[in-house]
């Protein structure tokens, strides 16, 4: 079978650099989707380079389900569990109590978002290296 852990970390940067350009277009709620994205998707293409299989939207879990030999700052979760919270709510109008999600987020959350899906990046390719 093909390894296509390449291919996932190339759209996770993708969907990293579609997060940067909804930000600058004031699309804040699909800047922190494509955030979260990107980082799912970065540490599934690390899951597949280890060769193994990951599966769900849960980054921080994606993350600690790594082999203990792959060693996860605890900071980074915590990015990974801040991203987590952008999944859902981000494009569902029903997320919250009221109002469309482009009404919950602006440049604070997307530029946050932006910045953590770009360490988790890191942290994969320079495990992939």
């Amino acid at each position: 079978m093909v390894n296509r852990a390449r291919d996932w970390l190339l759209q996770a940067e993708r969907d990293l650099a579609q997060a940067r350009d909804s930000r600058i277009q004031g699309r804040h709620e699909w800047a922190c989707f494509a955030a979260h994205q990107a980082a799912e998707k970065a540490v599934k293409a690390l899951h597949l380079h280890l060769g193994q299989e990951a599966w769900g939207h849960v980054v921080a879990k994606l993350l600690r389900e790594l082999p203990p030999d792959i060693s996860v700052p605890d900071e980074l979760v915590d990015k990974a569990r801040f991203l987590d919270n952008m999944y859902i709510p981000t494009h569902y109008p029903n997320s919250h109590p009221e109002g469309a999600p482009f009404e919950h987020y602006g440049p604070l959350q997307s530029e946050e978002a932006i910045q953590y899906a770009g360490e988790i990046l890191g942290f994969v390719r320079a495990q992939m290296a």
